[in-house]
Formats: structure tokens, sequence, C-alpha cells
């Protein structure tokens, strides 16, 4: 069996000066700091000489693409240029092999670097994970920010753009505790690259579209309390999803919807994305209630507070309730 080694950032920002047709693959589903992430990483690896496409199992949602790179109309695998001759596989903001989704059956074995954040993060490959990093983003600040006091890249506003969206959306807006004082340097850093944190936060936090407020009420009618409301589920099963006319990309703020409830130490959103028994579960904890551990459980990972994984059930009240019983072990809730 292949040992993975643990890289320096000396040896990743040696890596990826060398010129090589590139691979940026992140997790399905993905939120800003996949996105932001990834295509920081594009930017990058352009101007140090190499071509590189992003490349995830979903579409990334309507309100994110703003991160990504004009030339990149799509990330999904079928998108890929042709003329791309591919030597270089690099994967960001992935904590585990089950978030790559079909990625993994097509790339798994040839990934050479992963750079995360995850403190949960199941080792697949060489990699470079910081777990003092509150996103990937921080990373990809630390790697630009050498690169361009070395003269080797340019800080564009919409490379810092990229960067400040993947930091803000995994520290909820600096609100979550995973913020630490350097996240706070970073991103003042980035907003004196000129970049509207505004705009950017507006977009990712308050600019909502009518499908995604559809799921929401949707969500609302289908939240179930247990342990006397400290634990919250919302359940969305498919047949709801089709007759809403909604897309698994307007049901990315169940989790935080369940999460603002008040007495609410841990949420749950559990998403029927097609006819099967296959659900995707996003918890939350507002506690000292380890989600990542309970993820890990089911294939998944993340953080501590905030992680995701998939559940094989017969319908999604079973699922709920393999997800409910796990929680309820646990003294703390």
């Amino acid at each position: 069996m292949r040992e993975y080694r643990a890289w320096t950032l000396e040896e990743v920002l040696s890596y990826l000066e060398q010129p090589a047709d590139t691979l940026i693959l992140f997790h399905r589903n993905p939120d800003a700091d996949a996105v932001g992430s990834a295509f920081a990483l594009r930017r990058v690896l352009r101007e140090l000489g190499s071509r590189a496409f992003c490349v995830c199992e979903s579409e990334v949602p309507e309100r994110l693409r703003f991160l990504m790179d004009r030339e990149q109309k799509s990330v999904l695998p079928s998108a890929i240029p042709e003329g791309l001759d591919v030597h270089r596989v690099i994967c960001v903001d992935t904590a585990s092999p089950s978030q790559l989704g079909e990625l993994w059956e097509l790339y798994g074995e040839w990934i050479d670097l992963s750079i995360d954040h995850h403190a949960s993060c199941s080792v697949f490959s060489d990699h470079y994970i910081s777990t003092e990093a509150a996103a990937t983003g921080e990373i990809l600040f630390d790697l630009c920010r050498q690169l361009a006091n070395e003269g080797r890249i340019t800080v564009t506003e919409e490379l810092c753009t990229a960067l400040y969206a993947a930091i803000s959306s995994d520290t909820g807006g600096f609100r979550y505790s995973n913020v630490t004082p350097e996240t706070h340097l970073r991103a003042a850093e980035l907003l004196a690259g000129g970049i509207d944190a505004a705009e950017i936060n507006h977009r990712l936090f308050e600019s909502k579209s009518m499908e995604l407020l559809r799921a929401e009420s949707a969500g609302i009618s289908n939240l179930h309390l247990f342990a006397d409301g400290r634990i919250a589920v919302i359940t969305f099963p498919y047949a709801l999803k089709v007759a809403l006319a909604l897309s698994d990309e307007h049901l990315g703020t169940l989790v935080e919807l369940a999460r603002s409830l008040d007495g609410v130490k841990v949420a749950v959103a559990i998403r029927q994305s097609g006819a099967s028994g296959v659900f995707r579960v996003s918890v939350r904890s507002s506690c000292a209630y380890d989600v990542a551990a309970l993820c890990a459980q089911f294939g998944g990972g993340g953080h501590e507070k905030a992680a995701g994984c998939t559940v094989t059930a017969a319908d999604i009240d079973e699922a709920m309730s393999k997800l409910v019983d796990c929680i309820r072990e646990d003294e703390l809730i």
C-alpha cells in the first residue's frame, strides 16, 4: 500500500512552480471555500506557466459563479478541454474520497497533492494540511503571498476576491469559533487589495433566489425537533424537490436555517438528491459536540463544528433516525 507524505509549504511552492497541465479537484456540492480556493489556485498556476482546469462532480451554484475564472464556464468533467494533457492532479478543500463523488473513480489514483484544512481529513494522497487554518482559502493566501513577495505572481482583485470569499464563507462571515487573529490579518491584507467585501458578503450570505426562498419555506415545514429542541433536523425528500422544481444547489442553506432556531445545539439537513435511498447530510454544532466524528461514522468528515456525509437508508425517515440516534448517544446533547 502506498504511503502518503506530508509536504512542507516550501515543497508545495516548488511543486506548483513546475509547469504542467493540471486538474484541480474539489468536493461535490461546493461551497465558496472550495470554489474560491480552486479558482485562486488556477489563477496562480496559469501565471506560473501551467494550464489548469477546475473540476467538480457538481456544477458551481449560480450564487458562487462570480468566483470562477471567466474563461472557464463549467466545472463538470465533461467540460475538460480535449487538448489538456494532464500530468498533475491537485485536490483542494476535500476531507475524504467520498466527497469527490465520481471524481474519485476517475482520478483518485492520480491525485498528486491534497491541500486542505479539515482536522478530520482522511488522508488519500500526499498532502499539505493546516488544521490551524479556518479555511483552505487561508492556505492559498499564504502560498499566494509568498509567490507575490518573490515576484512570481501578480496579486489581482480577482485573486483577492476568490481568497476573501473562501475565508469569509468557511468562517460564517468571521462569526464562527474557527476564526483566529491570523484569519483577520489575512482578511485585512485582502481588503487592502481593493476588493468590495460588502458586496462579496452580500452575495455569500444575504442574496437569495426565489428558488432558494421556496426551499427554505418548505424546509421550515419539514423541521423536526428532538432532545427538547436541542437537535433540529430538516428533511428534504426527492419528491418535494421535484414538486418545487428545485435543484440541489437550492438546498445548501437548509442546515443554517435549522441552526438558527433558538436553543438548537446540533442542526442537521438531510437531502435526497435522486429517487434512490442515498441521502446527503450536512451537520452543524453550536456546542462541544463534534459533528466531524459523527459524519466519520458514515464515511464523511469535515470540522468539529461543521461536517457532512452520505447516508444510505430505505427512506428519509430512516436516515433521520440513524443520525439522531447517533447524536443522542452523546451526553453533551
